[in-house]
């Protein structure tokens, strides 16, 4: 449900990602099913990246990208929306950081910063991980986060063993 006026979009980044069966083509299907929504438009994606797996490393490599949205939905209910098309593509959680069909991760909402037990935005652990900020740079570089810009947070990071899967920014509308 929005609590926000059906004529008020706010831009929103979202990070997406997977390693189990066919994660380009759960996060192509995740984005074109958040599109095909009313109060959601996708207005950019990045190209997709293969990234060495992170935080928990005896697994197989994952498929990484950002998008960028324009939602009338209150950040609660985006992320109740998210988490309806992870539950709809079986993902299930087992372990932290674990194998994964698909996770969808709220990163911005407009300016807003908020620290709730739900959802923290922008997301708390963003600036940490290149394979977040490397997609997220290819559409938002000069977004601002936590007071310095994606790019200024993407030199600071490990990116090691990240590379392009594919280097068309509309992956997501064939995959």
């Amino acid at each position: 449900m929005s609590i926000l006026p059906e004529d008020v979009a706010v831009r929103v980044t979202l990070g997406l990602g997977g390693n189990l069966d066919n994660p380009a083509h759960a996060m192509a299907l995740a984005l074109r099913t958040l599109d095909a929504r009313a109060d959601c438009q996708v207005a950019s994606v990045s190209r997709l990246y293969r990234t060495p797996p992170w935080g928990k490393t005896d697994q197989s490599f994952f498929y990484n990208s950002c998008a960028a949205l324009d939602t009338t939905l209150a950040p609660n209910a985006l992320l109740d929306v998210c988490l309806d098309i992870e539950r709809q593509m079986k993902r299930v959680r087992i372990e932290r950081w674990g194998p994964r069909t698909i996770d969808i991760d709220l990163l911005t909402y407009g300016d807003l910063q908020q620290s709730e037990p739900l959802l923290t935005i922008p997301h708390p652990r963003m600036v940490e991980r290149g394979f977040v900020l490397m997609p997220l740079a290819d559409f938002a570089a000069n977004l601002v986060v936590s007071g310095r810009t994606v790019g200024e947070w993407l030199g600071e990071v490990d990116v090691e063993g990240i590379e392009v899967a594919d280097e068309s920014r509309d992956w997501w509308r064939t995959a």
